[in-house]
């Protein structure tokens, strides 16, 4: 078994060469000149530097940027072509969107044809669904929902590159929102939920026993970056499965608030009661001074806001049915959320990179004054 992978050395592709090496086979990862260090030292932490090799292009290149004696040397001897080097920000504009999500899947597809690889496997988004409303199924594409952000729009536009031009078989798989590894807490950047860390922290100064009453909220769909690589390894080498995709969601969607409470109560913060009308929030965001002072100010971008919900519920029936007997399943986000809080706190938080900007000898008598 031969795999090629795109986006190996990023937040979900390095989880995904974890489980790819703990098979057989040789992996040749897709990976720029400035990034080869870093695959370097994956390879090296998996002991398995003689098994990935590394393949030197751009996402933005013709066939990737490989030559022609390397499409030749991997003509037919790949398995499983993984696509998964996208970016994944909502606050990116449109032309880097369009530049990389979709040049980058049409460039992908074109060099997964030229070396006729056996299954393309790429790695979309739940956010193909846009803004539909109610259930969107594994079967659904196309139902003309509204997709009026541009990584919406460049992920439907991407999946829609792999139905219609790869030549063999294809699997995609559209994870919920990725936040960090159960086991370590791992997490590349602040986005999503993230965003609104530094407003938990704020209120985690208020007593932890009181509730403070919030409008409702829709859901929104979480799941752990540790559990989507296994997920998407573990399908895609399930027999007779080609054609499709998989939804890779919690089964069990949270409230957006419930999301928020769980990273409250690790910070000791007080809990938000959904008791308000949802009109409240509505309203609250329509306020010109909310979004372009308050927000800001908060270090939340309006579109985190404006995305913390979704309209859909996403049906998981053919990924749960895939997954059926693998034990592998997102946890409860209660039992994994202090830890991400942990790492979120000491890496990634303002204090954190306050921190960072002390001198060498300050940090280490503020480490010994907090012991």
């Amino acid at each position: 078994m031969s795999y090629f992978i795109t986006g190996a050395t990023g937040f979900i592709g390095r989880r995904l060469l974890e489980q790819l090496v703990a098979r057989d086979g040789d992996i040749y990862a897709l990976v720029r000149e400035q990034s080869a260090g870093k695959l370097t030292e994956i390879a090296d932490r998996l002991d398995a530097a003689d098994r990935i090799h590394p393949v030197h292009g751009d996402l933005t290149a013709p066939r990737l940027g490989l030559s022609d004696a390397q499409v030749a040397e991997l003509d037919g001897r790949i398995d499983h072509f993984f696509h998964l080097a996208a970016i994944y920000d909502l606050t990116a504009d449109a032309r880097t969107n369009t530049r990389v999500n979709v040049g980058g899947t049409r460039r992908a597809v074109a060099l997964a044809n030229a070396l006729e690889a056996g299954c393309f496997e790429h790695v979309s988004s739940v956010a193909v669904a846009g803004a539909h409303p109610g259930t969107f199924t594994e079967a659904m594409f196309d139902e003309g929902q509204p997709l009026d952000h541009p990584y919406h729009l460049t992920k439907f536009e991407s999946e829609q590159i792999v139905r219609a031009q790869v030549a063999g078989r294809w699997r995609v798989y559209r994870p919920a929102v990725v936040i960090g590894d159960t086991r370590t807490g791992e997490i590349d950047k602040v986005d999503g939920p993230y965003y609104f860390l530094p407003l938990i922290a704020e209120l985690s100064r208020l007593p932890g026993g009181w509730r403070v009453p919030w409008p409702r909220m829709r859901h929104t769909n979480v799941v752990p970056v540790d559990f989507v690589a296994a997920a998407i390894d573990h399908i895609a080498h399930q027999p007779s499965l080609d054609c499709q995709a998989f939804h890779i969601v919690d089964p069990n969607p949270q409230r957006s608030l419930d999301v928020f409470n769980a990273f409250g109560a690790a910070a000791g913060a007080p809990r938000l009661v959904p008791t308000l009308p949802r009109w409240m929030f509505e309203l609250g965001l329509a306020v010109p001074g909310v979004r372009r002072r308050l927000l800001p100010r908060l270090g939340i971008p309006a579109e985190a806001i404006d995305h913390a919900e979704f309209t859909a519920y996403f049906d998981a029936t053919r990924a749960t049915s895939a997954l059926a007997g693998s034990g592998i399943a997102p946890p409860p986000l209660e039992s994994y959320a202090p830890l991400l809080w942990r790492y979120w706190a000491e890496h990634l938080s303002p204090a954190a990179d306050r921190r960072r900007a002390l001198p060498a000898a300050r940090r280490t008598e503020l480490a010994h004054a907090t012991r």
